[in-house]
């Protein structure tokens, strides 16, 4: 576990470093890596060309910072809206129209920056290389492609096409090179302009897309057409859809703009918070019925099976960071002890005369547990309490302060804060519109075996109401930062997107999802807390910088908890910035 868990830090220090670079060439603070892709605001942009997808797992540093590098380029060098509008329909024209642009935002080069250079060409001749002994190359429509792609990629940075298959290409390049002549030429003459260049591309697009359709024709007349769809889409396998609809295990949370929150000049809003609450669920319930639910939750996690002692010091592993505790003595090397300079003189073998520095690991870290007691988690909160319960406990083991928290709303469809507007009159836009509820199942001064009882109150049925997420992140953090600890994480655990049917219909749909978005946006850029997202069967992707989506049909294992560890572990270490 330590090794992949090296692994992941890695993957995610590449990942902040491609970050800073693609930031500090466009000067965009909004761009950010997120899974090898550049996303601004939480949303990958599309990935335009080929070489720009990289595998963390195969490709290494220099490469993942040639496609950072281009990515960057494009940003900067192209007009987004114009190469819309130019953009051909046909499917294959457009291919070889993103991927000529993509090229000639790579030849924009910043003066005095030869790494770059280098990163962009090793980028694309290690996606070359990866295209050819990968096999693609051995069908007519992969070796078509992929001669365009080299010949296009040479003409327009100078440089010579890759040499491993200078040979292989060199027959169709005679072929459609006397075609595509005139066209090339106006590709390198006009690279420094968008507009002028589009021409040309578009030509060439046009030309290599009929190519491709004959070649295709004729193809088909010997094989049968299943054989002949299976070659054409192994053959795109490795280039790019331009939707960039890749099949997801889970659905996405699905979003929107708030055209009211975005026309207010004040911002998000409350109309009244005298209804709301901070509840200790716990007390509220029949102290008989608490019991009851404590022993059904322990039934349920006895069955489970999971080893709590492993994965605490799995926790702590990932946690903790080293401290200076005092020294050690006796040590054969180090620093001279002075007190124990006498033994030299008394005894001139003994060599046990130094002292070291001493470190101990300390889980200086405060874990928050936020889950959505909205109606629809009603379904799932035995599996979501069992995890939680399970993370608690280890952490609490592990020396790292937690609190299990949740919210929820006091009433269905606004309550009295509805009420309170309808009776003045339902003034336009009035903000969120409903009572808030807090939920407070184990606070940060209680250990877990204190708190393991009111943590079964999450089976209190009649919690389950609606959600104002952004609120509630709010509060979580706040009490977080509240503590001492270095590092502070936040985990929100949720089905779906925010909702309170009152504060939709008296806005729009998405008020509340859009003040979540800026809730988190503000954390992450003020970096005082960690704001992850457990989705239960969604990917939270949307509001989320970093979630991990799990399967609610599946019970808790130890191969999902060292996926959280790992989630968990790999987030900012304190003091790296």
């Amino acid at each position: 576990m330590s090794a992949d868990r090296q692994a992941v830090r890695r993957a995610e220090r590449s990942e902040a470093l491609c970050a800073a670079v693609v930031r500090a060439l466009t000067g965009d603070a909004a761009l950010h890596y997120r899974d090898g892709r550049v996303c601004r605001d939480l949303r990958p942009l599309p990935l335009h060309a080929p070489h720009l997808r990289t595998d963390p797992q195969a490709d290494d540093f220099t490469s993942r910072r040639g496609a950072a590098d281009g990515a960057a380029l494009r940003v900067m060098h192209s007009d987004a809206q114009l190469h819309s509008r130019l953009c051909p329909t046909d499917p294959l024209e457009r291919l070889v129209f993103e991927l000529l642009e993509q090229l000639r935002c790579e030849t924009q080069l910043p003066p005095g920056m030869p790494g770059l250079v280098q990163n962009l060409r090793d980028r694309f001749e290690a996606w070359s290389r990866a295209f050819h002994r990968s096999g693609l190359t051995e069908d007519h429509l992969g070796i078509l492609l992929y001669t365009v792609a080299q010949i296009a990629w040479s003409r327009l940075t100078g440089w010579p096409v890759l040499e491993e298959t200078e040979d292989l290409i060199e027959a169709t390049r005679a072929a459609i090179v006397p075609t595509l002549g005139v066209s090339l030429a106006g590709l390198r003459r006009h690279r420094a302009e968008q507009g002028a260049f589009a021409v040309h591309a578009l030509e060439m697009a046009r030309l290599v897309g009929e190519m491709i359709r004959t070649a295709r024709a004729e193809q088909v007349q010997d094989d049968p057409p299943e054989t002949e769809d299976d070659k054409a889409r192994t053959a795109f396998s490795l280039w790019f859809d331009f939707d960039d609809n890749e099949h997801q295990d889970m659905a996405v949370a699905l979003t929107g703009d708030s055209r009211v929150l975005e026309a207010s000049d004040h911002g998000y809003r409350a109309y009244t918070t005298r209804y709301d609450r901070e509840i200790y669920p716990g007390a509220l319930v029949r102290k008989a019925l608490l019991t009851e639910f404590r022993e059904r939750l322990d039934e349920r996690i006895a069955a489970l099976g999971v080893n709590v002692a492993r994965l605490a010091h799995a926790l702590k592993a990932a946690l903790a960071i080293s401290q200076r505790d005092g020294w050690s003595f006796g040590e054969e090397h180090g620093r001279i002890d002075g007190r124990s300079l006498a033994q030299l003189v008394s005894s001139p073998a003994e060599r046990r005369l130094f002292r070291l520095e001493r470190y101990t690991p300390l889980a200086d870290c405060a874990v928050s547990f936020l889950i959505d007691c909205s109606g629809s988690m009603k379904a799932h909160i035995e599996p979501v309490g069992m995890m939680v319960d399970i993370l608690t406990r280890a952490l609490d083991q592990a020396g790292v302060t937690t609190e299990v928290l949740g919210f929820t709303t006091g009433a269905w469809n606004g309550g009295r804060a509805r009420l309170d507007w309808l009776a003045q009159g339902r003034p336009r836009h009035p903000g969120r519109l409903n009572e808030t509820s807090h939920l407070v199942f184990k606070d940060a001064a209680r250990s877990w075996r204190r708190a393991r009882a009111d943590i079964a109150a999450l089976f209190k049925a009649d919690l389950f109401r609606e959600g104002v997420d952004g609120e509630a992140v709010d509060w979580a953090c706040s009490r977080l930062l509240a503590g001492a600890e270095t590092r502070r994480i936040l985990i929100v655990i949720s089905d779906g997107s925010p909702m309170d049917s009152a504060t939709a219909q008296a806005n729009d749909a998405y008020y509340l999802d859009n003040h979540l978005k800026e809730v988190v946006a503000r954390h992450e850029a003020s970096r005082d807390v960690e704001v992850l997202g457990l989705g239960v069967g969604l990917d939270l992707s949307p509001y989320y910088r970093r979630c991990l989506a799990v399967d609610p049909s599946m019970p808790p294992d130890m191969k999902l908890f060292a996926e959280i560890v790992g989630w968990i572990g790999a987030g900012r270490r304190p003091g790296v910035r």
